[in-house]
């Protein structure tokens, strides 16, 4: 081979020596073959196929949208031979990339002019290797990597499954049928061919020549292995490129000799390309659905804005997305957070923590070499899940490397046991754990993702590895004695109807009684599991904490405002997520992932844990939670999917106090999703301040429908969402009794709506308008419409700037009415005339009574104290300056009565309300009420 070939070089190679013309032309003709064109759509189908995972984005998310190419760097043998860096802040910490190269560039010539045939790209877990193979090859598929006429790809997982022995061209033509007319002239057609082989660590190879004999047939059968070692060693097809991916744990495995060049996946360690990957991931128009897609756009936008300037703040999350599959998992969680319209059984946060695993980790074993072949999600329960627990249980996120060292090393006895550790130190520490930013901890560690650290904790102690010596040993002889003794006792039976030998059967059953006494221990133990469950779950010094939802929120988007001083001390740390992740982990689907991963729980264990949940957990759950509280309760029930055990806690519900939780559209969806277990009567719901709107109200409606008291006061709706109420208090199946509307704006149409719901209505007996902005022509429409209603006992119409004549039209009309017994009219713009004409309805025998002033005729009236309470609790929501004038007028009026009257009793009376608004005045003066 007396020639090389450079990238981009239009002029033709000349070929060896004694080969034919036809050669070259050949060539020409295998590569403008239909047979590649074929290959190039079968593999751009199948490459751009995206994960279960991923669809939940919504079909706009092709790998072409929001791909952005993590920094590579070249590298050498030398650095990937350095021993493994101990745990330490210094090893740790990510270094300025040097050497940055191209993707596209990793084949040109090296520092000496040789042309590089084989590269090794390797990186950790998370860093985008696989993705980065995908994209390759999608590129090549769309013409974008002219470099190569035919690229073949192979996965080192499938190719390690194989043992049969299989020739090269047989190889290649079982994978891809396509290229049957092209396997056979590959060699003499000198056509640019690329391998590419990705996650080499799953093949154990041996290039000594004792291990792996030397073959440069492609014809001849040699076990898959032994096809990968000749190729590298450039045996077999000299002349075709190789790329090859792998952990650093096993990019030392191949030869430096056999590398032309050496290049590290570096993640996305400049903070620009994380902004630019959430700029293309959640700005596509698939992310926020279908539905009211000008609303979503502008939240979309603002989602972006937020996490870039959290990103700018150089915070936790900068070096958590150091990695993009953390990147990954961010967007997917606010895409859970801010864009689930309705949530499917199957969606849950757990489950995006699971699949986010199994993504990453696909079952691997952490060293294909180790006997043990233990699967690394397995090994990283038990290491990483204890340092986790350990910190939920001490409330600690910040670890030195003396815990580190205690969590790793203090049980390490074997030479097994230090090699997996190795590799674990080089290919998965990172992934999990990084150096923490905060000023004053920079010698400490923290988990990568703050959520991670509590659901391996709920990993750890759900998979029963948190246990005392005695119990593991026990469980190692329970196993072993209770094999053994099933045999012996099968031969003891035969030979005790021989030999007279009676005492050895009673000795062997004894045996048995070891196995089924510690089975009665390991139920004791999903006990405990269960009971760390309900602990953690409600514990009191969490009740007034932000909601978990809301936690999650703000640790992705960070806080708005002032930036915490560093001499300020830290709010305690808070793990309300810790049981969420025990329950939503012990789900049957996410068992089945955990399942592909190496952890196993059986579904026994899982029912036996969730029947001692009974006893504690919705024991617990029946006492009033606070609103926030209660939230993380019913997303505990959503996450633990168990339909029937969510049914028993929710029938133990009576009363349901959300007020001033927020409800995005996600909470909304899982307190529908949780209620809707059961059928049963809601006594209360209370909505106050939770943000809610027309979508939010239609998503609820199958709860709202069965609930009794609704209270939905505060939450800013207008007439698109009385229009939800009209349909809902129409519907065949409401009881909703007491609707409270109160400060929300109504407005006349929404009067409308509501006026329409009060003539069909059959279930109604209270409803509050307060302070919804009807006005005349508003309290007009309900006047019209009250007198088809046959069931109404009490209504609000106070401070909605009604004036004498809709006040004395509602009151004339209520008159007449056969349940209406209350009507509220205070704080509305009455005259004295308008008070006279009402106070001489309120006189007449058959005459409802109309709360208007403090007054009524000389004497104060029953409702004096109800009227101000009411004033009070709404006054921060009120129009200050409006207020003190209507208490004012209320004042003048009390004094006007009181001058009427000669009875001294009542006088009392008077200069009691007066002084009560009077104090009032005062404090509303000074600013302190």
């Amino acid at each position: 081979r007396g020639w090389v070939r450079y990238w981009g070089d239009s002029q033709e190679s000349s070929a060896q020596p004694g080969s034919p013309r036809h050669g070259q032309s050949q060539l020409r003709n295998v590569a403008s073959s239909g047979a590649i064109k074929k290959h190039q759509k079968s593999l751009s189908a199948w490459f751009s196929h995206q994960p279960n995972e991923e669809r939940q984005f919504g079909p706009s998310f092709s790998l072409d949208a929001v791909h952005v190419d993590p920094v590579i760097r070249e590298s050498s043998l030398e650095e990937i031979l350095k021993p493994s860096p101990d745990l330490t802040i210094q090893n740790q910490l990510q270094q300025p990339c040097r050497k940055v190269i191209s993707l596209h560039n990793l084949f040109d010539v090296d520092a000496c002019g040789r042309q590089v045939k084989n590269v090794v790209l390797y990186g950790t877990v998370g860093t985008g290797k696989s993705t980065l193979i995908k994209k390759m090859v999608v590129d090549w598929c769309h013409g974008r990597l002219p470099h190569f006429e035919l690229v073949i790809p192979f996965s080192c997982e499938d190719l390690s499954h194989s043992h049969a022995h299989v020739s090269l061209r047989r190889l290649i033509t079982k994978k891809y049928q396509h290229l049957r007319d092209v396997v056979p002239v590959l060699e003499a057609s000198n056509l640019r061919v690329l391998f590419i082989l990705n996650g080499l660590e799953r093949l154990n190879l041996d290039f000594r020549l004792a291990g792996t004999e030397l073959c440069c047939d492609p014809n001849e059968p040699v076990p898959p292995s032994a096809i990968v070692v000749n190729l590298l060693r450039k045996y077999l097809l000299p002349e075709a490129s190789i790329i090859v991916t792998t952990r650093p744990s096993a990019a030392r495995r191949i030869p430096g000799k056999y590398v032309g060049r050496y290049a590290e996946i570096c993640g996305f360690s400049d903070t620009n390309l994380q902004k630019l990957y959430f700029q293309m991931r959640l700005s596509q128009p698939g992310c926020s659905g279908e539905e009211s897609q000008g609303r979503s756009s502008a939240e979309q936008e603002n989602l972006v804005e937020m996490l870039s300037r959290n990103l700018e703040r150089h915070n936790q999350i900068t070096a958590a997305c150091f990695l993009p599959s953390y990147c990954w998992l961010v967007c997917t969680t606010l895409h859970f957070l801010h864009f689930t319209r309705t949530v499917p059984p199957s969606q849950t946060l757990t489950g995006i923590y699971t699949s986010f695993l199994r993504l990453n980790f696909s079952g691997e074993v952490l060293d294909s070499t180790d006997p043990t072949h233990i699967s690394m999600m397995k090994y990283v329960a038990k290491t990483v899940g204890k340092l986790a627990y350990e910190g939920v249980m001490s409330r600690q996120t910040c670890f030195s490397e003396e815990d580190l060292r205690q969590c790793f090393e203090v049980e390490m006895k074997t030479e097994s046991e230090l090699n997996l550790l190795e590799v674990f130190r080089s290919d998965v520490f990172r992934f999990f754990l990084s150096p923490c930013v905060q000023p004053g901890k920079e010698h400490t560690f923290v988990f990568t993702i703050p959520a991670m650290q509590e659901y391996l904790a709920a990993l750890y102690v759900v998979l029963g590895e948190k246990k005392t010596l005695a119990q593991r040993v026990g469980k190692e002889l329970s196993e072993v004695i209770g094999k053994v003794s099933e045999d012996v006792a099968v031969v003891v039976n035969i030979i005790s109807k021989v030999l007279p030998l009676r005492f050895l059967p009673v000795l062997f059953n004894l045996l048995k009684i070891f196995p089924r006494y510690f089975s009665r221990v390991s139920v004791k133990d999903r006990d405990a599991i269960a009971h760390t469950m309900a602990e953690e779950l409600f514990k009191e010094e969490d009740y007034y904490n932000d909601d978990v939802l809301d936690q999650i929120n703000f640790s992705i988007l960070g806080v708005e405002g002032p930036m915490r001083h560093p001499d300020e001390a830290p709010d305690d740390e808070v793990f309300e997520l810790f049981p969420i992740f025990m329950g939503g982990i012990l789900s049957r689907r996410n068992r089945a992932i955990l399942e592909q991963l190496g952890c196993s729980i059986k579904n026994l264990a899982a029912f036996e844990i969730a029947k001692a949940m009974k006893k504690t957990v919705i024991r617990k759950g029946r006492k009033g939670l606070p609103p926030s509280e209660l939230m993380d309760y019913l997303f505990f029930l959503h996450e633990f999917q168990n339909e029937r055990f969510t049914a028993e806690a929710i029938r133990s519900l009576r009363a349901v106090n959300l007020s001033s939780v927020k409800m995005t559209p996600l909470k909304c969806s899982v307190l529908a999703s949780v209620m809707s277990t059961t059928c049963h009567e809601v006594e209360e719901l209370n909505l106050t301040s939770c943000n809610l709107d027309s979508g939010s109200l239609r998503t609820l409606s199958p709860v709202l429908l069965r609930c009794k008291a609704l209270h939905l006061q505060l939450n800013s709706l207008g007439s698109d969402a009385c229009k939800e109420i009209r349909d809902l208090l129409l519907h065949d199946k409401c009881v909703v009794s007491s609707l409270r509307l109160a400060n929300n704006p109504v407005g006349e149409q929404g009067a409308r709506y509501l006026a329409e719901a009060l003539a069909g209505n059959r279930s109604l007996t209270q409803l509050s308008l307060l302070h919804t902005a009807l006005g005349d022509p508003g309290a007009e429409a309900i006047a019209q419409h009250l007198a088809e209603n046959q069931h109404l006992e009490e209504l609000n119409l106070g401070y909605n700037s009604l004036t004498d004549t809709a006040a004395l039209r509602v009151v004339e009309v209520a008159k007449r009415h056969k349940t209406l017994d209350k009507v509220h009219l205070y704080f509305n713009d009455i005259s004295e005339d308008g008070k006279r004409a009402l106070d001489s309805l309120r006189m007449d025998r058959d005459g409802v009574r109309a709360l208007v002033f403090l007054t009524a005729g000389t004497d104060v009236s029953d409702y004096w104290s109800h009227i101000l309470s009411v004033v009070q609790r709404n006054l921060p929501f009120w129009d200050r300056e409006r207020v003190r004038q209507h208490l004012a007028l209320l004042l003048q009026d009390l004094e006007s009565s009181r001058s009427q009257t000669a009875n001294p009793w009542r006088k009392a009376k008077f200069l009691r309300v007066e002084s009560e608004v009077k104090k009032m005045l005062g404090k509303l003066q000074d600013g302190s009420l």
